[in-house]
C-alpha cells in the first residue's frame, strides 16, 4: 500500500481525497518509481478541484511532475536506484501521476535527475520552470537577444512567470513583469524584474497595433493579454505563448504578424521531444540561479495538496509549490 491523492468521478460526484492505494492498482508501465517529491501546477489545481475537465480517465492520481528513485525497471535506460524526473506526457490526466508515493510509468517519459539539482529543487523547477526555459529558448531561436530591448513576462507571479523572470534576468535581459498583485512587486524585483506593470493595462480589448515596446515576451495568460502583447511587440520580435490563465481565446488581428513580422511561437511542454527536454534541463542547470528557488518556492506535505490546490486556482499562491510526497 502507498498514500496518494485519488480523483474519482461516479454517481456520487467528482471528488479528490488522500487515500491508501494498493500496489496492484498501479497502471501499466516498464518503470516503477518511488516518488519523493511532486508539485502543484495550475493544471493540477484544475484537476483536483474539477474546475476544468483536465482528467480524462478515472480514477486518477493527479500530478504532472515527479522526482524520485527507480525501484524496478525493464526499460533499457533505467535500473533500480537511478534518480529520475518526469514532466508532462499526459501524466495526471490520462495516466496516474506524481501526487502519490509510487508511480508506474513508461520509461521513455523519464529523464535523469540533473546532477545540479536535488529532487526538491527539480520539483521547485518542475513543469513550470522547464516550460519557462523552453520559452526562453524559443525567444533565442528567433533572435531575441538582450541587446534587442525589453522583454515582457505576463502572469509573472505564477510558476512559469517567476522562473522566466529569474532566467531572463540572469541572462542579461531587461525584464518587465506583469501581475495583478501589486503587493508582489518587491518579490518580482528580487527575481530580477526591472519594471512591474499592472495586468489591467493588458486585460481589456485593445488596438490591433500600438507603439512598439517589447523585443520579446513570455505569455502565460492568453486572451486579450496575449493580443495586446503582440500589438506592442517590436518589428521582428517574438512572443512565446505557453498558457491560458486568462482564457483560450485570442482576439487579435493579423496586423502584428504581417506589418511588423512578429513571430508568435507556441510552446508545448507536455509532448516536447526528449532531445529538447534534455537540452532544457541542461540549460536550467546553467542559466537558473538556484539561490532564487527559495524565493519562488513553498514546500507542503501530501496531506495539504488538496487545500492548496483550491488556493492555487483562486490566485492565492505565488511561485512554485513543492509537495514532499514521501513524508
Amino acid at each position: 500500500m502507498f498514500k496518494g491523492i485519488l480523483i474519482e468521478k461516479d454517481e456520487q460526484g467528482y471528488r479528490a481525497a488522500l487515500k491508501d492505494i494498493d500496489d496492484a492498482a498501479l497502471p501499466e508501465g516498464n518503470v516503477t518509481v518511488r516518488v519523493s517529491h511532486s508539485t502543484l501546477n495550475y493544471k493540477d489545481g484544475l484537476a483536483i478541484t474539477g474546475k476544468s475537465p483536465v482528467v480524462r480517465k478515472f480514477p486518477m492520481v493527479p500530478g504532472i511532475d515527479l522526482a524520485g528513485v527507480v525501484e524496478a525497471s525493464t526499460h533499457p535506460d533505467y535500473k533500480a536506484g537511478d534518480a529520475v524526473v518526469l514532466n508532462g506526457w499526459g501524466v495526471g490526466e490520462t495516466h496516474w501521476g506524481g501526487l502519490a508515493q509510487r508511480a508506474r510509468l513508461n520509461g521513455d517519459w523519464l529523464v535523469p535527475l540533473p546532477a545540479a539539482f536535488t529532487p526538491a529543487q527539480a520539483m521547485a523547477i518542475g513543469t513550470a520552470g522547464y516550460t519557462a526555459m523552453l520559452c526562453v529558448m524559443a525567444l533565442e531561436d528567433h533572435g531575441v537577444t538582450p541587446d534587442k530591448g525589453e522583454v515582457l513576462v505576463t502572469g509573472a507571479v505564477g510558476g512559469v512567470g517567476s522562473v522566466a523572470v529569474s532566467i531572463l534576468a540572469k541572462l542579461g535581459y531587461q525584464v518587465a513583469a506583469v501581475t495583478g498583485r501589486p503587493q508582489e512587486a518587491d518579490y518580482l524585483k528580487s527575481l530580477g524584474a526591472s519594471t512591474v506593470l499592472d495586468r489591467a493595462e493588458f486585460a481589456a480589448a485593445g488596438k490591433p497595433l500600438v507603439k512598439e515596446r517589447w523585443a520579446g515576451a513570455v505569455d502565460t495568460v492568453g486572451s486579450h493579454t496575449l493580443a495586446n502583447v503582440c500589438a506592442a511587440t517590436k518589428y521582428r520580435g517574438t512572443v512565446a505563448a505557453c498558457g491560458l490563465a486568462g482564457g483560450m481565446d485570442f482576439p487579435s488581428t493579423v496586423a502584428p504578424f504581417i506589418l511588423r513580422g512578429v513571430t508568435l511561437a507556441g510552446v508545448d511542454s507536455v509532448m516536447c521531444p526528449r532531445a529538447i527536454r534534455l537540452k532544457a534541463w541542461q540549460r536550467l542547470a546553467s542559466d537558473l540561479d538556484v539561490s532564487k528557488l527559495a524565493l519562488i518556492t513553498q514546500e507542503i506535505g501530501l496531506s495539504d495538496a488538496i487545500s492548496i490546490a483550491h488556493k492555487l486556482i483562486e490566485g492565492q499562491v505565488r511561485g512554485r509549490v513543492v509537495v514532499k510526497v514521501d513524508a
